[in-house]
């Protein structure tokens, strides 16, 4: 969707060239402006300033000149200066077309603009010039008119675009092209110039809307909001408050009142882990650790330009609370955390079903996962697959699903979308287009590629753990004919991967001849390393791939592997559609176990629960096959958005 926009016309100044022809010498090159010295026009966003007096361009008896000449002059009326900034407070981006416009009397005698050159350089600090237009003769059909939507009939002199806190000055210069020849004009030849200043973005009804702006002043669909005197919480069965920002799919939980900042939540759960090694509190947890890890491995490291987006210092509630669904009250702050990452606490859970029951609310994604409110000294609360309240062991075989939340900063603004699922709000600074050409190893953790074949062609970028490759791994486990394929990890009981056990000779032989055709098999490196790494019911989720948790040095358990698993706790090792039926607690068929490459014992095997869980089991079990492998450095995008709707589509440069 194309979001409409208002053209701004900011009428900046008149110049106006009078050539009296006297032989071959020119009477008179003027400005004539209006108003007091310094003259400020004001329209939207977009403010132009010049200096009347300082700035008259008077070229009396001016000649034909060459470009070179035409570029230098500096004597006094000889140039003329003005300003471009912004009215506007916050950190907004504008675009700006700096255009020049035909104004001659119809009853005045013209000299053609093609004989008129125009020569435009920005001013730097330092007082230097930086040409931004080289020398072109005046022509109103010089340029296309989509940057900014100017009427047609005007010359475009510079583009650009620039903050709202920036102010740049531009220096333009007139002189006549040296190729006019005067004799026989018979002299009195007028040329009038305006000089105009387009923009977008601009008009304070049609500048982009921050996300608070927008959700609090938008239709909502099925939902409402219920302010709490704090935060303006989002409230409903599913609201109009889908967000896609770096390759995940977020809803808006709320947005604080004082602040203007909104706190989102990741619609599935990313991945699984440990809660921690036995404490129910979240500083210093596993599960604080994988939030706002900034490694390659974490979650934080693989967010588009965190910093830009993010409040970094948000203040988290984990207050300790026992009190049942429905009857929770706003936490006091006794225990809190700050962190960039964090998770939804119940009492957040809680004030988005208002108007509903909590089976109902748009939070309960179907899956089971954790949040940030200890229930007591031994468990924590999660959120059951039928959006019932429920406790959990920080440490257990069976780990809950994770579903990140954080704080997009007042300023971020919305540039695309309607909120729905099918087209979530989209944020300025995350809405790239005209991919094509881009190497693929540039692009963000949970983007949608188009890779092999059939129904099994849906995959998504996990990460780019080794320099240059892209991690993918399929969207969902493998199908055949609209069932889930199940495997053995290995039938002889062996919790060790290869590619010669039974999982690894299935990825690495069937799966490359029947789910992957060549054109799409040669894009896979070769070889890669695969961390085998146990993780035991305490231990942190980097013991899958690092020695110790401070990742000094990765572990010597590895095979070498051209397709394999994803790890227990990696990125998108996670549950992505609903494995429950709203409101309740039957199965949609949607979801299914699968095998990760993480061992917990010598004896069991790391899995995925299809509520989003993370369990155990014996490797000769069957559950289903969920390829991860490395795509070669060489790998470009042909085209798409990275969207689900729009995968990314592929080929080798």
């Amino acid at each position: 969707m194309t979001k409409s926009r208002k053209e701004i016309l900011i009428i900046g100044l008149m110049l106006l060239l009078v050539i009296a022809l006297i032989g071959v010498s020119y009477a008179a090159f003027r400005f004539t402006g209006v108003g007091q010295r310094e003259n400020t026009i004001t329209t939207g966003s977009i403010t132009m300033t010049y200096e009347e007096s300082s700035n008259t361009i008077s070229l009396n008896g001016a000649l034909p000149t060459t470009d070179e000449t035409g570029k230098k002059r500096l004597n006094p009326g000889e140039y003329f200066d003005f300003t471009v900034s912004s009215k506007i407070s916050g950190d907004v981006n504008i675009n700006y077309e700096i255009t020049a416009k035909d104004v001659t009397d119809s009853g005045a005698r013209k000299i053609d603009g093609s004989n008129i050159k125009l020569y435009l350089t920005r001013l730097t600090d330092d007082g230097a010039e930086e040409q931004v237009m080289s020398p072109e003769i005046y022509n109103e059909e010089s340029s296309d008119n989509n940057f900014t939507g100017r009427p047609a009939g005007e010359m475009s002199l510079y583009t650009s675009s620039m903050s709202s806190s920036e102010s740049n000055t531009y220096r333009l210069r007139m002189y006549v092209d040296e190729d006019y020849n005067p004799q026989g004009d018979g002299g009195g030849l007028q040329f009038s110039l305006q000089v105009n200043v387009y923009g977008k973005d601009g008009n304070p009804e049609d500048i982009l809307p921050t996300v608070s702006e927008k959700l609090l002043s938008s239709n909502l669909g099925n939902g409402s909001t219920y302010n709490d005197g704090v935060d303006t919480f989002i409230t409903g069965e599913d609201p109009n408050n889908y967000i896609w920002y770096s390759g995940k799919l977020w809803r808006a939980v709320s947005v604080n009142n004082d602040e203007k900042t909104t706190k989102l939540v990741t619609q599935w759960n990313i991945s699984a882990i440990n809660y921690s090694n036995g404490s129910t509190a979240f500083e210093g947890s596993h599960m604080e650790d994988w939030l706002n890890d900034t490694s390659v491995d974490g979650f934080l490291g693989n967010l588009r330009d965190y910093e830009s987006f993010i409040v970094t210092d948000s203040v988290w509630d984990a207050t300790m609370d026992s009190t049942s669904l429905g009857s929770i009250t706003r936490p006091d702050g006794t225990t809190t955390v700050t962190d960039t990452v964090g998770l939804l606490n119940t009492y957040e859970y809680q004030s988005s079903y208002i108007g509903t029951t909590y089976g109902n609310g748009y939070l309960n994604n179907g899956l089971t996962w954790w949040t940030l409110t200890p229930y007591s000294n031994y468990y924590i609360w999660k959120i059951e697959k039928d959006g019932n309240g429920g406790s959990g062991y920080p440490t257990s075989n069976t780990s809950y699903g994770i579903r990140p939340s954080i704080n997009l900063k007042s300023n971020v603004r919305i540039v695309d979308g309607n909120g729905t699922i099918d087209n979530p709000y989209r944020l300025e600074g995350d809405n790239d287009s005209n991919l094509s050409g881009t190497l693929l190893n540039t692009r963000y953790s949970g983007e949608y590629i188009r890779f092999g074949n059939d129904e099994n062609n849906l995959y998504r970028i996990v990460s780019h753990e080794t320099p240059g490759l892209t991690k993918i791994t399929s969207t969902e486990p493998l199908k055949s004919s609209g069932n889930f394929l199940s495997s053995a990890f290995d039938s002889n009981s062996s919790v060790s991967y290869s590619s010669s056990n039974t999982i690894g000779a299935f990825l690495n032989e069937e799966y490359l001849t029947n789910y992957v055709d060549s054109t799409y098999s040669d894009m896979i490196e070769d070889s890669a390393t695969w961390y085998l790494g146990t993780v035991g019911s305490n231990d942190s989720y980097k013991l899958a791939k690092y020695t110790d948790t401070n990742m000094s040095s990765t572990t010597d358990v590895t095979t070498e592997a051209k397709v394999g698993l994803l790890r227990f706790g990696e990125l998108m090792a996670g549950q992505f559609d609903r494995y429950a039926v709203k409101g309740g607690s039957s199965s949609t068929g949607l979801t299914t176990y699968y095998w990760t490459l993480t061992p917990y014992s010598t004896v069991f095997v790391r899995f995925a629960y299809n509520d989003g869980s993370a369990n155990t089991n014996r490797p000769a079990s069957a559950r289903g096959v969920r390829p991860s492998l490395n795509l070669k450095s060489n790998v470009i995008i042909t085209g798409g958005l990275g969207t689900k709707e729009q995968p990314f589509q592929l080929s080798v440069q």
